[in-house]
């Protein structure tokens, strides 16, 4: 299947299960998906691998469960039905606080001035 007739959630879906094993050993992060033409770019995760206690530094071993991976994913499918835009950027925020899964979501459009600036004589005097 050519990869421009994927409905966006799918390739959402597609981006969370490529994840998947790095998820497992976050705790906290930002799942980002750049978008150009309803198509997903680039993706992946921003996160702090190592948290510190005091002077203590330790390395995240245990991450998110697939209970806790599904219900982001299922975040993430209801988010693009909110979109009114094609090209921008969604990032999806997790935290786990007190064995209790939070998130939000935050949309960032994209615009380029050449676009604008090659309509015929929308914005010339």
């Amino acid at each position: 299947m050519i990869r421009n007739t994927l409905p966006l959630a799918r390739q959402l879906d597609m981006v969370f299960r490529e994840l998947k094993e790095e998820l497992a050993h976050l705790t906290s992060g930002t799942v980002f998906v750049q978008i150009r033409n309803n198509v997903v770019g680039k993706f992946g995760i921003r996160h702090f691998p190592i948290e510190s206690k005091g002077n203590e530094l330790r390395k995240m071993d245990k991450g998110l469960s697939e209970v806790h991976q599904q219900s982001i994913r299922q975040t993430a499918l209801e988010a693009v039905k909110l979109m009114r835009w094609t090209h921008g950027e969604i990032q999806f925020e997790f935290a786990m606080r007190q064995n209790q899964l939070c998130t939000s979501v935050c949309f960032e459009s994209n615009y380029n001035m050449s676009n604008l600036l090659n309509k015929p004589s929308e914005w010339k005097d």
